[in-house]
């Protein structure tokens, strides 16, 4: 993702969006390769709908529960029962959820990098969200933060949704339909404007 491109075009379509820019500066969003698809699916659902302090916390204490090894395989996950995986602090959902991605992976519906970066955006959306527990949220944020996809808004995120109407100066919060329509200015390169869209969000109480 080539960032000083992405930021010169959207400066170019979005004259609200680059006072943002400017007073922010440089975008420097960098996809976290180190983790496989999995894992990353993992953590995804122990983040959702907690602060960042609070996930943290319980996904160290997930890792905790299997010592000796960088991140628990799909085949540890499922040794252990659901109670033992809320014990760390996940709900009895998220607990199954995770179980559920272990099963996919298993399963081959979970790709390995190689196979994640041949697949396109929809691709993976599709095939992810067939397992119980991943949203497109979810797969949205493996496409940015892990394969560093170039073009993803997430219209659903509240942040994303909070960042727009600073920018934009809107009383209330945008529908997902609306962003869609405001994001076609920014593709290809949304990916970029949802970074900044974040920042714009976390500089208002």
């Amino acid at each position: 993702m080539d960032i000083s491109k992405a930021t010169r075009h959207l400066i170019e379509v979005d004259p609200d969006l680059a006072k943002f820019i400017r007073k922010i500066g440089s975008c420097n969003l960098k996809p976290d390769k180190s983790r496989t698809v999995y894992a990353s699916l993992v953590r995804s659902i122990v983040y959702q709908q907690l602060t960042g302090k609070v996930a943290g916390i319980i996904f160290n204490r997930l890792l905790d529960l299997f010592p000796g090894k960088r991140f628990p395989t799909p085949q540890s996950i499922l040794s252990i029962s659901i109670e033992r995986l809320r014990s760390v602090g996940l709900s009895n959902q998220k607990a199954q959820y995770i179980r559920n991605i272990a099963q996919a992976s298993i399963d081959g519906i979970v790709p390995d990098s190689r196979m994640a970066n041949r697949m396109t955006d929809q691709q993976l959306v599709n095939q992810l969200t067939s397992i119980k527990g991943v949203g497109r949220w979810t797969v949205e944020m493996l496409l940015i933060f892990r394969l560093g996809r170039p073009d993803i808004l997430p219209v659903t995120d509240y942040g994303i949704q909070k960042g727009f109407a600073v920018v934009k100066r809107l009383e209330e919060h945008p529908k997902p339909k609306e962003l869609i329509v405001a994001g076609e200015f920014w593709s290809p390169y949304r990916t970029v404007a949802t970074w900044y869209l974040w920042r714009a969000a976390d500089m208002v109480n």
